[in-house]
């Protein structure tokens, strides 16, 4: 609900702060007074595309500010938590613009793009009138209008979730294609790679365990003469048999030396002990340089053939047996390609019937809240003066989508036989406002939270028309707000809330202001709207019984 506005030089006001109350709040003035000033700087703290003239002249800034207090669960509490905004029970818009053009905007004190303001301006505010394009009029919001009306939000629901499903079967599909495809134009290559491989079967640590053992067999004619040499060095016709040798002679006559030759003895045992282990080593040194020159070829060649392959795909020697494996998992889903594709292909099927099945209940559930719509608006247009007048609830066939195939459209026809059409083709402008009247009073129990607005929605209609208009301007009113622009008194009478707009000249200079009306001021009002500038006594009767009916 908007609880108050302040605006600041904005065209002819210098300030003016405004407390409005629920229910119906009705303004009223001469014409030029200024009354569509204040819409217009309500739609400019809303974000609305307007005028751009707004600034008052010799001004350097005009700001506008607006007070909307959030029941709980309010839609525009869920914008605010999507934009970053915090979230409480009263919301402030504060906007300015400089006499340059520039304009800024803030939500709560916090700085906010004019998308966030017209974002929360759909939850806030519905502007009607007669020349109305962001509510009633708008044939894009019909098929919303009518499902709220109907409710019918389970099926809309059911529809939206089976046209989700429809879509990820549809692109599970395609993916499946793209991906069959892209392998079918590599299955030759896909399966010589593997031939290849598996005839190679290339295993993890072969390519460092063949690189070691090449370099070995590589240098060991190299250096095996010379290991043999010194292997008889050490060996029994060498350093080892000398050794032998000496010791037996020593040992022949150590026990004739007095002992001095012990240590000798010791130490010619120890390093017999030595050679011994030296020889046996160098043995084993010469066995594994013991090699068949073939088998250094064949080294070499499965050595270069496993690196040639790694080249060739792109992956490390040790890495070719898992990139086999990646190729033969690709061959098998190509092998079995045509059996999935005709799985996705009934998932799809079957996904696009239960789609039809749901968009045509929710069809058969639109044309039957289509023909209770039409009885209403038809039961309200009567008393506002148009019981031969039309209106009809057109649906039609459209893209399917994820609310269905229908395509809603509010017509009317303004008499019986005249051809029928869009409302803002076909009514003239006092029609126009008693259709959308009665059509807004049919829909009104769908709103949650919005102030709704009608700028000189009575044009046009006065006496017993006028007076059906107010009552039924008050009945929208009734447990929430509305505002009201009129020049009708019958109308006027009908408000819980009287405001008069009034201009006036200071130092030469326009100026508007409004006046709260209550009491003898609101009567004098509504007589004034009934006779003119005169009012007289009979005036304040008549005025007196319109505001007591």
């Amino acid at each position: 609900m908007l609880g108050a506005l302040e605006i600041r030089d904005m065209l002819i006001i210098d300030r003016l702060e405004l407390s409005f109350q629920p229910g119906l709040n009705v303004l009223t003035g001469e014409t030029g007074a200024g009354k569509s000033i204040l819409l217009d700087s309500l739609g400019f703290v809303l974000g609305w595309r307007g005028r751009a003239d707004l600034v008052r002249a010799g001004s350097e800034r005009g700001e506008v500010v607006a007070v909307f207090d959030l029941a709980p669960g309010h839609p525009a509490r869920a914008v605010l938590e999507e934009a970053g905004f915090p979230d409480s029970d009263e919301l402030i818009l504060r906007r300015v613009n400089t006499a340059d053009g520039r304009k800024t905007s803030w939500v709560n004190d916090r700085r906010a793009s004019g998308e966030v303001l017209r974002r929360l301006s759909e939850t806030l505010v519905e502007l009607h009138g007669q020349q109305d394009d962001r509510g009633l009029l708008d044939p894009r919001g019909h098929r919303d209008m009518l499902d709220t009306y109907g409710r019918l939000g389970p099926q809309r629901d059911a529809v939206r979730a089976a046209w989700s499903a429809r879509s990820k079967a549809r692109k599970a599909l395609e993916e499946a294609e793209i991906a069959l495809e892209k392998v079918r134009a590599e299955e030759e290559f896909l399966r010589h790679a593997v031939k290849e491989l598996d005839a190679l079967d290339p295993q993890p640590g072969e390519e460092a365990e063949l690189d070691i053992r090449r370099r070995l067999m590589q240098g060991a004619e190299r250096i095996r003469e010379d290991i043999a040499r010194a292997a008889t060095l050490i060996g029994s016709d060498g350093a080892e048999g000398a050794a032998g040798d000496a010791l037996r002679w020593l040992e022949g006559v150590s026990d004739q030396a007095e002992g001095a030759l012990d240590a000798p003895v010791a130490a010619l045992g120890r390093a017999l002990v030595e050679l011994d282990e030296a020889g046996r080593g160098v043995e084993r040194a010469l066995e594994s340089m013991s090699f068949d020159p073939l088998e250094l070829e064949q080294a070499e060649e499965r050595l270069f053939a496993i690196r040639a392959l790694a080249r060739k795909h792109g992956v490390l020697p040790d890495d070719l047996g898992a990139f086999a494996g990646d190729l033969r998992e690709q061959i098998a889903a190509l092998d079995a390609g045509d059996a999935d594709l005709a799985k996705l292909r009934a998932e799809l099927d079957a996904a696009g019937h239960a789609y039809e099945a749901e968009a045509g209940a929710l069809n058969t559930a639109r044309q039957t809240a289509a023909r209770a719509l039409d009885e209403a608006v038809m039961e309200e247009l009567a008393p506002l003066k148009m019981e031969r007048a039309i209106f009809t609830t057109a649906i039609r066939s459209a893209e399917p989508g994820p609310t269905g195939r229908d395509e809603v459209t509010f017509t009317v026809a303004t008499n019986p036989g005249a051809p029928s059409g869009p409302l803002n083709k076909i009514a003239s402008g006092g029609e126009l406002s008693r259709f959308l009247l009665a059509l807004k009073v049919c829909l009104t129990g769908t709103d949650s939270g919005l102030t709704m607005i009608f700028d000189e929605i009575d044009r046009g209609v006065g006496g017993a028309t006028a007076d059906a208009v107010g009552r039924r301007l008050a009945q929208l009113a009734d447990g929430g707000q509305v505002l009201v622009v009129t020049h009708s008194p019958q109308v006027a009478a009908r408000g819980a809330h009287h405001w008069r707009v009034e201009k006036r000249v200071e130092d030469e200079m326009t100026l508007s202001t409004v006046r709260p009306m209550a009491g003898q001021d609101r009567i004098d009002e509504v007589a004034r709207m009934l006779s003119g500038d005169r009012v007289t006594e009979e005036a304040r009767a008549a005025a007196r019984a319109l505001m007591a009916g």
